[in-house]
């Protein structure tokens, strides 16, 4: 129930009427703002995207970094390998890239060549640059691909060449990070039904399609795979029952009426990881059914949009002077109020745009979209901080 999209829409929605009725120790909730909330998305999607020919929000955008198209790079070198094995090698830079996305912090930034990358684009070109050279493949004559003997090997080390770290270019959650990818190459390598006897994220493919008998996938199908087989990874170290539930934590107004009962789920990075597979499926002649069963995404910008104009504020403006962690109850309220009035958000957005959620479904507002608002507004505000402060292990924001 926990890895079903559909558990964490309702929980995040019995939280947010808990806010509504004023119940909330943490936030207020003014409804009357999501229209400037929803006019500011519009206003920042038609200067982004004036024909509204909007992508999806995946990890392929940080790949266009500074105007430079790397995905027709890696095509290129792809071109000899038939679609298949060119699907499991775009999944394999998805997931691994991905992976490495939570927050880099304010200090940190990558070098490619004469251009400065920081905050995601830094991550996502670094992550690439990474994969084209073969950081992530155990075999020197197959560089473009990740596997779980390279990623059981990697170390905070290695990990900070890659990513240009040093005392005067620090990246938050170094060593969270490696650690994530050395657990997800133990799943790889302990789960050949999932990954293949190759032990390669791109095994998936096979998987979600029966070795490319299926030409459609439903997007929470693809979800519930990948949590089956990867929600042990996590850091979080949360457990039900002897199961690990990766990014879902406790809220006393989550409901539930099982063992669930009390647990908020959101598996942010995993649908954020779902949203970042369409594209490499597609491309493979894969349809993507149900696309708007995954939820909005309940990260410090998506959640930064709803402080910063005005929908949901804090009861104590000293809340904000505080750190957090992701369990804390004002953390998790925060992100299951982020995933309901997203949603709103999004209804709002499509009338103003004319348009339907076929045309514009919610992985294309947020890309046009509320992600971006919410970065604006933080550039505005806070020099790009978010509103709250966050202690991050680097696998979580």
């Amino acid at each position: 129930m926990l890895r079903d999209p559909a558990t964490i829409r309702a929980r995040a929605q019995r939280i947010t009427a808990y806010v509504a009725a004023r119940d909330s120790p943490w936030f207020l909730l003014d409804e009357s703002r999501l229209d400037v909330a929803a006019q500011r998305v519009v206003d920042v999607t038609l200067a982004r995207y004036p024909t509204l020919a909007i992508p999806y929000h995946s990890r392929w955008r940080h790949f266009e970094a500074g105007g430079i198209d790397r995905a027709a790079e890696l095509s290129v070198a792809l071109a000899g390998l038939d679609v298949a094995a060119q699907a499991r090698s775009r999944i394999d830079l998805a997931i691994i890239s991905v992976l490495l996305d939570a927050g880099a912090g304010a200090d940190w930034s990558y070098r490619e060549g004469a251009n400065t990358y920081n905050r995601s684009e830094g991550l996502g070109v670094a992550s690439f640059r990474a994969f084209v050279a073969g950081a992530f493949s155990s075999d020197p004559a197959q560089p473009l691909q990740v596997d779980g003997v390279a990623l059981q090997k990697l170390d905070a080390a290695a990990l900070a060449r890659l990513f240009q770290v040093d005392a005067g270019n620090p990246l938050v959650g170094l060593e969270g990070r490696a650690e994530l990818l050395r657990r997800f190459g133990r799943a790889l390598v302990e789960r050949p039904q999932a990954f293949g006897m190759s032990a390669r994220p791109g095994g998936l493919f096979d998987l979600a399609t029966v070795h490319g008998a299926l030409r459609e996938i439903a997007a929470a199908e693809l979800l519930r795979a990948l949590l089956d087989h990867t929600s042990d990874i996590w850091l979080a170290g949360n457990t039900l029952d002897g199961v690990a539930l990766g990014d879902a934590w406790r809220h006393p107004q989550a409901g539930g009426d099982d063992l669930t009962a009390g647990w908020m789920p959101f598996h942010k990075l995993s649908q954020w990881l779902v949203y970042s597979l369409f594209e490499p499926f597609e491309w493979a002649g894969i349809a993507i059914t149900g696309r708007d069963a995954l939820t909005g995404l309940p990260e410090y910008r998506n959640g930064g949009l709803l402080l910063d104009a005005g929908v949901i504020t804090l009861r104590d403006p000293a809340f904000a002077t505080r750190q957090y962690t992701a369990g804390d109850e004002l953390i998790v309220e925060w992100r299951a109020l982020t995933v309901a009035l997203i949603d709103q958000i999004a209804e709002r957005v499509r009338t103003k745009l004319d348009r339907s959620a076929d045309d514009l479904p919610l992985a294309c507002v947020l890309e046009g979209g509320t992600w971006a608002a919410g970065r604006v507004y933080a550039a505005d505000l806070r020099d790009g901080r978010p509103p709250l402060d966050i202690a991050s292990d680097g696998t979580v924001f």
